[in-house]
């Protein structure tokens, strides 16, 4: 509509819209949810294009029944800074687009100088919606039997999902029965059975962390181990940006046909049950592609264990892949034993490109043969750091308070690997050294990494459900694997300790390098040193600065002299790994024992509570939307004045402000912090003054 080449940047508003005043004549078009805009007062039709004058108000006020997000396009796009090759912003990492944050009052946004002139003021047909989604997905990759059982797949294609409310761009979370499991555990991956090891994402991917999906957003990790049944495919993503708290969601399984041919906003078949597998073919030498939407194959190479020699089959590939170049190729992922390949169908189908794959299997060298450049980096630990404390403080409090690996996760790293006192977890970490496996594994360069003597594999379990908050640069065990978390926000490894920075926005310092600001690189190996709390302190204020330098020391990383070492050691491991499992069977059976294992219920906030009865003379504070109350600046008692802001409730990761919209006192109070509530549910009682 506006002429604008692909890609140009706009503004993407949920569930409340800004005041934009225009300095300059312009045009410019809205998409997405309603919000009720009017330009100078005037509304403004979605989908249309509308001239702007100089001076000219545009409003948008708050997001109207459906939907959650508004999009504002302007004629030529905003002109923002690219960074690693995007304009998005990402606010958990703080970087992209407008200052690398959400817009606040008295910003200035400027426009890109528009090349073509604007096309013919035409309407749109834009997709209907309303609080009721059916969303296309394709089967797979992780599917029955192998990791759920065939009656809980015919129960999540006809189960009516809910939204939660703890949702956003990183992902939707999802309300529904609790998976049927095809198998007890992960085992190397983790005593959860939705445990895996680390493999790719898939944008639109049905995650399940332990026993509660989530909807993998835009802004959700690259790299993580947990299982996903199905894959939105790429016609229906939009989707996922218009769902908000207390939705209903019905999966509806295509082929891979159908979701080619697929239109925005197209009716989608009433189907019930995948019809095509999620394995689409196995070649020689144990290789398995699994389906991961309509443009995304898994590669997944041999056995569910942990094996160096599949990871350096994946990253053979890779390299074959990165040396050739094939057309319709976007990127190449690798987990622990898979490589997934995101690819244009429109370039290169899948048919062709297990064609490709078959090709390159055939001409890689002999693994044996194999020298993977590597590093030794030196980094600084601090054992059980505070802010592992305060994060499993706040997840007693807010999330699950009686855990098993709660109150402290370095007693549960003991206790399910079967060690006789917290100094021996000490001790095998400051031994071990860690070999990088994967990177992105929770956001910014995260490594995900494991040690390279089976000795000091220490295996655990990740929470179940997950945390909500996790400081940066908190380091946790997982699985049989370690993990440096980018930075603050959600996860579910099990804490041993913190160090510095992974990651490192805007300056080039010796550690990352002009272009790559992520410290870590592939095969790398991580040794820890340890430094008290103050110390670190100091160390991750300098290191970012480029005033601290950690030893890092070139080697190489031979397959050859690694199975050699796993020879000689081969007794001793294995007496460790029978100590290991019978601690494991052990901290499971006490679980059981204890009740601990029970199915762990998320509340459901789009049930509403009783409706109370309003007082006579009196009117209701209603919650705009399904949520968590955040705040209440109130008391029974209290006058308050119009526009005055009563209550905060927390929705889609949004704080949404709710004002009285009169003068009046307050009668009663339904609601304190922390308390779910529905959309449209009572939060205090009002008596308006004048009547």
């Amino acid at each position: 509509l506006l002429g604008n080449e692909e890609g140009a940047p706009g503004l993407e508003c949920t569930l409340n819209g800004p005041s934009l005043r225009f300095h300059f004549e312009t045009e410019f078009v809205l998409a997405g949810a309603d919000f009720a805009a009017r330009l100078d007062d005037v509304p403004v039709a979605p989908g249309v294009v509308t001239r702007a004058p100089a001076g000219a108000l545009l409003e948008l006020a708050e997001c109207t029944r459906f939907g959650v997000r508004a999009y504002i396009l302007v004629r030529g796009g905003f002109d923002v800074p690219y960074y690693l090759g995007s304009a998005s912003t990402f606010t958990l990492g703080r970087f992209g687009g407008h200052a690398g944050r959400a817009l606040r009052t008295g910003d200035v946004l400027h426009v890109s100088r528009p090349k073509p002139p604007a096309v013919e003021n035409t309407l749109v047909s834009l997709p209907d919606f309303g609080n009721t989604w059916r969303i296309g997905v394709l089967y797979g990759p992780h599917a029955a039997p192998d990791f759920f059982t065939e009656g809980y797949i015919e129960t999540f294609f006809t189960t009516c999902w809910k939204v939660h409310y703890n949702s956003s761009r990183t992902g939707v979370r999802l309300i529904g029965p609790k998976p049927k499991w095809a198998r007890p555990d992960g085992g190397d991956a983790g005593l959860h059975p939705s445990n895996i090891h680390d493999n790719a994402y898939a944008i639109g991917a049905i995650d399940f962390t332990g026993d509660m999906p989530v909807i993998l957003g835009p802004d959700g990790p690259s790299l993580g181990g947990f299982v996903c049944p199905a894959v939105i495919v790429d016609a229906e993503l939009w989707k996922i940006g218009q769902l908000r708290a207390g939705d209903s969601i019905r999966f509806v399984p295509l082929t891979l046909k159908e979701a080619g041919s697929l239109q925005p906003g197209a009716k989608l078949p009433e189907r019930n049950s995948p019809v095509e597998p999620e394995i689409v073919a196995s070649i020689p030498l144990g290789l398995v592609c699994r389906a991961s939407g309509d443009r995304y194959l898994l590669i997944e190479y041999g056995e569910p264990v942990l094996d160096l020699n599949l990871r350096f089959r994946a990253q053979a590939l890779l390299e074959w892949l990165e040396c050739e170049r094939p057309a319709g190729i976007i990127e190449a992922t690798p987990g622990i034993r898979t490589l997934q390949i995101h690819y244009d169908s429109g370039l290169l189908t899948r048919a062709e490109l297990l064609t490709l794959i078959e090709r390159a299997e055939s001409s890689l060298p002999n693994l044996d043969d194999l020298a993977i450049p590597s590093r030794v980096v030196h980094l600084p630990l601090s054992w059980d750091d505070p802010a592992t404390r305060l994060a499993i403080e706040k997840y007693m409090k807010s999330v699950r308070s009686d855990a098993p690996w709660c109150p402290s996760n370095i007693e549960f790293i003991r206790r399910i690997n079967g060690l006789d006192s917290v100094e021996d977890v000490k001790k095998i970490v400051f031994d071990a050294s860690y070999l990088v496996l994967g990177l992105g594994d929770v956001y910014l360069g995260a490594p995900v990494a494991t040690p390279i003597d089976p000795r000091h594999r220490l295996v655990t379990t990740k929470y179940n459900p997950a945390r909500t908050w996790t400081a940066e640069n908190s380091v946790g065990i997982g699985g049989a694997y370690l993990c440096v978390y980018g930075m603050e926000g959600p996860g579910g490894y099990q804490f041993v300790g913190r160090t510095v920075q992974m990651w490192n926005t805007w300056r080039t310092t010796p550690e990352f390098r002009r272009g790559s600001p992520w410290l870590l690189r592939f095969f790398d190996q991580i040794r820890f040193y340890p430094v008290d709390a103050a110390e670190l302190r100091e160390l991750r204020d300098a290191f970012p600065h480029g005033r601290f330098h950690p030893e890092i020391t070139e080697t190489q990383f031979r397959l050859r002299d690694y199975h050699a070492f796993l020879e000689e050691t081969a007794p001793e491991t294995e007496a460790f790994r029978r100590n290991q499992r019978a601690a494991f069977d052990a901290e499971r059976e006490r679980w059981h024992e204890a009740g601990q294992d029970r199915e762990f219920e998320t509340a459901d906030p789009s049930v509403p509570a009783p409706e109370r009865s309003v007082p006579e003379g009196c009117r209701a504070l209603k919650s705009p939307a399904h949520g968590s109350v955040w705040n209440v600046s109130v008391r029974a008692g209290e006058r308050v004045e119009k526009g005055q802001r009563l209550v905060i409730v927390e929705s889609m990761k949004m704080e949404i402000g709710v004002a009285t919209p009169c003068d009046g006192v307050v009668v009663e109070v339904l609601c304190g912090p922390g308390a779910q509530v529905g959309a449209g549910e009572s939060l205090l009682f009002l008596r308006p003054e004048n009547g």
